[in-house]
């Protein structure tokens, strides 16, 4: 096996020890690169069916390109879609940075679907080397009351022996990418030929790199418009992947206090 085989084979086993183990599941589909991966390996964990619900927490105000490419392949990969909106910017934490705020509107979306639907475990497509914070994370992470995170408090994880209680109140998420990067995403999806949104190749010099909502997402400057390009540009950059995402430039701590809340 090469070293794609290896990452795919892990991620494969955590996706079918949280369906074996935690119910109900959903898995968050952001409708970027990482959780587009994250159903592609769902679909070969089991026989090619996701057999739970895709939950896009939508805030209304993604990128035109975002919900054609959810309408599409939702039909396409059959998937049981479930986009409730995220609740109103006037619930969000009103000291928070305005950008910041804007975003958190998902951590409250996320609140909102383990009520509605009582799920146990949230599988999500976050990686520890695409920020700092999400870098202490677990393969399987206990989230308290209101989603609450306590970075401090997280299960020891040896030898891929997985701690899935389920605290009352709580809930689990499960991280099958965790020990991917971002070039191993890249070149997974070339290798499988993973369906993405356009927009992650370069047109009239722009690209985006990490995909967020309208007005809080900024493209980088590139020329890379095929995913060899991207995985060259990226060899040679020291920029952050969420350089284009304006909230993580607001305050040192708003990630974090994003993150210790419940987003993603």
């Amino acid at each position: 096996m090469n070293d794609l085989d290896v990452l795919e084979s892990r991620s494969v086993y955590i996706l079918r020890e949280a369906f074996s183990k935690l119910r109900p599941l959903g898995l968050l589909w952001s409708l970027g690169k990482d959780s587009n991966v994250l159903i592609w390996l769902a679909k070969k964990a089991f026989l090619g069916q996701v057999p739970f619900p895709v939950c896009h927490l939508d805030t209304g105000k993604e990128f035109p390109e975002t919900y054609a490419f959810r309408d599409r392949y939702a039909k396409e990969w059959g998937l049981e879609l479930i986009a409730d909106p995220c609740p109103p910017i006037e619930e969000v934490d009103a000291s928070l940075p305005p950008d910041t705020r804007f975003a958190a509107r998902k951590s409250l979306g996320v609140s909102q679907a383990v009520e509605r639907y009582g799920f146990k475990g949230l599988i999500t497509g976050i990686r520890r080397d695409e920020q700092s914070t999400r870098a202490k994370e677990r393969v399987f992470s206990p989230r308290g009351g209101g989603n609450t995170w306590d970075f401090r408090t997280q299960p020891p994880e040896f030898w891929d022996q997985y701690t899935l209680d389920v605290p009352l109140g709580a809930h689990v998420r499960v991280h099958p990418l965790l020990h991917w990067t971002e070039v191993d995403i890249w070149r997974y999806i070339k290798r499988e030929k993973i369906p993405l949104v356009p927009l992650y190749f370069a047109k009239n010099g722009e690209r985006y790199r990490s995909l967020g909502e309208v007005g809080i997402t900024l493209p980088i400057k590139s020329t890379a418009s095929t995913i060899d390009e991207i995985i060259s540009e990226l060899s040679a950059t020291r920029a952050p992947e969420r350089a284009g995402r304006t909230m993580d430039h607001e305050s040192e701590e708003a990630f974090e206090r994003l993150r210790v809340s419940g987003y993603l």
